[in-house]
């Protein structure tokens, strides 16, 4: 079982029932950036649903077509997801994202992982 991943652009691993993904610094997100991240987590995931941390601190930019693939086509097999951000505009950005692309899974917003983890620990579906 592959228990970890990374492409050119995101590193991907399981911990204690979590999927941590993390951007690498200074990528741009095009659509076919987003379809090649999904694709390797998909991988990663063999057909089991997770919580996901995602670490976003390294994105420097995300066109509308990826936002918009990854909060449909994106949300495949995610139980919740933890946005991390590290800067006022980044949390603004991931904040409007939530607000216009309306991801399909209970998604949230943290400039701190210890938060981020509390929150994806105590998620409990409906």
């Amino acid at each position: 079982m592959i228990d970890h991943l990374e492409n050119e652009y995101a590193k991907f691993w399981i911990e204690k029932d979590i999927l941590y993904f993390v951007y690498k610094d200074g990528i741009s997100i095009d659509q076919s950036v987003a379809i090649k991240v999904v694709e390797d987590r998909l991988l990663l995931q063999q057909g089991k649903a997770f919580l996901i941390l995602c670490d976003m601190r390294g994105i420097k930019k995300i066109n509308k077509s990826a936002r918009n693939y990854l909060a449909l086509e994106g949300s495949t097999l995610i139980k919740a997801v933890a946005l991390l951000v590290n800067t006022p505009l980044s949390s603004t950005i991931s904040g409007f994202y939530i607000k216009t692309s309306n991801p399909s899974i209970t998604t949230q917003v943290f400039t701190e992982q210890e938060d981020a983890l509390k929150f994806l620990n105590n998620y409990n579906p409906l």
